[in-house]
């Protein structure tokens, strides 16, 4: 989020890492070093949650390194795959990966548990199937993305009746997490009988978001709400509802309580969103990766799903 104090243990490692934007180098090199490889650090989320990292490296220096990076944009896997290897060159101790596709960031966490870096899943939990194909486990800190959604889903099934038209702005539907929240929206609106009229994909991004509202807004002019997977893309669909000239008439929700949003959910431009507090998701996952290096842990004798919190929030 902010200029960090940068240590390395050489120039050349120096050199390397100025090759490769979104990397930043944290306290010492000479203790257990974690990598927190995250998604788009254009998304307010990522940057929160690349902060409490930071801050808590801050508070234990003499515990580890951290070793933070992200990429440019949310579907930039080949680049996430990039870093991740850049990590294994490095020869981190352990990775903290929230993956921008659930399935095509298993083969480089096949390469990594096989270099003997420990491999921790938050955010967007791994493709089971694929882990297992790879004859992998991959201990998931994360919340539950299907009851969080739903949480946000029942709250503005208050507002409707059987029958009104709803759209769902979905993530990359390729992850888990996107998948899972557009499961979580549908739940809650099949329990009032509310007509999901669209699902389509925003990218995570606000700009697709806006793009994919405001063609829904256009099809279906008598739509009641917008479903938004996450806070970028409820911030598209809110200006697309301004746009439309449907301030009032058309409820918006989204996911992460990023900063943001909390204006418009203030002024009634947003209905609710979901904390799932993501500088703890990276917090907890860098302590479980911390204790497992000193205790010399394999990645099979790491434990399976730690599920965190996540809350409704509204005005």
């Amino acid at each position: 989020m902010k200029a960090c104090p940068t240590l390395v243990k050489s120039l050349a490692l120096l050199a390397a890492f100025a090759a490769c934007p979104g990397v930043h180098l944290y306290a010492s090199p000479t203790k257990p070093k974690v990598a927190l490889v995250m998604k788009s650090l254009a998304n307010e989320f990522f940057l929160t949650m690349e902060e409490g990292a930071k801050q808590h490296q801050a508070q234990h220096p003499n515990d580890f390194t951290l070793i933070a990076n992200g990429i440019k944009d949310e579907t930039d896997t080949a680049a996430q795959i990039k870093i991740v290897q850049q990590m294994i060159a490095e020869k981190v101790d352990a990775i903290v990966l929230a993956p921008a596709d659930s399935k095509a960031l298993v083969p480089v966490v096949k390469q990594a548990v096989d270099a003997g870096v420990l491999v921790v899943n938050i955010d967007n939990q791994l493709d089971g199937a694929a882990l297992a194909e790879k004859g992998l486990t991959v201990p998931f800190v994360g919340p539950n993305n299907r009851s969080g959604a739903k949480l946000v889903g029942d709250y503005l099934a208050k507002k409707l009746k059987a029958g009104d038209k709803v759209g769902i702005l979905e993530g990359v539907s390729t992850t888990f997490n996107a998948q899972q929240r557009t499961a979580g929206f549908k739940d809650a609106m099949a329990a009032v009988n509310a007509a999901v009229v669209s699902v389509q994909s925003g990218q995570w991004e606000m700009e697709q978001g806006n793009t994919v509202a405001s063609a829904m807004l256009r099809e279906h002019p008598d739509l009641k709400a917008l479903l938004c997977g996450n806070d970028n893309m409820a911030l598209g669909a809110v200006a697309a509802v301004k746009t439309a000239g449907k301030n009032g008439q058309v409820y918006v929700v989204g996911y992460d309580n990023i900063d943001a949003v909390k204006p418009l959910l203030a002024e009634g431009r947003m209905l609710a969103t979901a904390d799932q507090y993501g500088s703890k998701q990276a917090v907890f996952a860098i302590d479980i990766a911390v204790k497992a290096v000193v205790a010399k842990k394999t990645q099979k004798a790491l434990p399976g799903v730690f599920q965190t919190q996540v809350d409704l929030v509204t005005k």
